[in-house]
């Protein structure tokens, strides 16, 4: 096969694969790699039709990768919203992913898992037994408080942390999850950035009892740091 089909057909196969991401990131740089190669492909045999359109949509992508990289840590466009732990829409996000909870889990869960008919695997932070009272989040937590945090962008959920105090002003991380459209960002660092909302319930580190290695950039990114016994630790700023 001549080495200009081997091209065009690369470049083909590079764009349908990439309709099949789920990561934003992702299928845009898939994308572009496959449309560059098709507008290249059509130009040297003459199929301006076919180059004009694969040209278009490249600069597309590379128009998309800069408004997704710049927007990356930009706090004007994602939001921080702490909500109840035993919060309805918060169980319901967790009962729709909770698969993907349980295969990316960006640190482990923390304590027993609780099992349910409608949700089975999640975490025991966002399944309170009956009668259990909500934090006041105006006042500082006391051990067993349990605080939890959705990232959104505009009108869409891409991450949950959840966070238990477990007393002495620690709190441990028993779950950092995104979505998978934005799990090639870390958006959880929005939650760790504004560290008041910890002190104002008392927490003056948090911790994560042990890191895959996949989650140590991130953890480093948000500024944890590895401890000597496995665990990593991040001091909150005074309220």
């Amino acid at each position: 096969m001549p080495w200009w089909e081997i091209v065009g057909w690369v470049g083909s196969v590079l764009v349908v694969l990439s309709l099949m991401q789920a990561r934003v990131w992702r299928f845009r740089v898939m994308n572009l790699v496959g449309a560059v190669l098709a507008t290249t492909y059509n130009a040297v045999f003459g199929i301006w039709a076919f180059a004009a359109m694969n040209g278009a949509i490249a600069v597309i992508d590379v128009y998309w990768l800069w408004r997704l990289r710049r927007e990356r840590s930009d706090a004007a466009v994602y939001a921080v919203v702490e909500v109840a732990p035993d919060d309805a829409y918060l169980r319901h996000v967790l009962a729709v992913h909770a698969d993907d909870v349980a295969r990316h889990r960006t640190v482990p869960a923390v304590g027993a898992h609780a099992p349910s008919s409608s949700a089975p695997g999640l975490p025991a932070l966002v399944a309170p037994v009956a009668g259990a009272q909500v934090p006041d989040p105006s006042t500082p937590g006391t051990p067993g408080d349990e605080l939890a945090f959705l990232v959104v962008r505009g009108d869409e959920t891409v991450g949950v942390v959840l966070v238990r105090d477990d007393g002495d002003g620690t709190g441990v991380v028993a779950l950092d999850w995104v979505t998978p459209r934005f799990r090639d960002f870390t958006p959880g660092e929005f939650v760790y950035r504004h560290s008041d909302v910890f002190a104002a319930h008392g927490l003056r580190r948090l911790v994560v009892p042990t890191a895959p290695p996949g989650a140590i950039a991130y953890l480093e990114r948000v500024g944890f740091r590895a401890q000597a016994d496995g665990a990593w630790v991040r001091e909150v700023a005074a309220a």
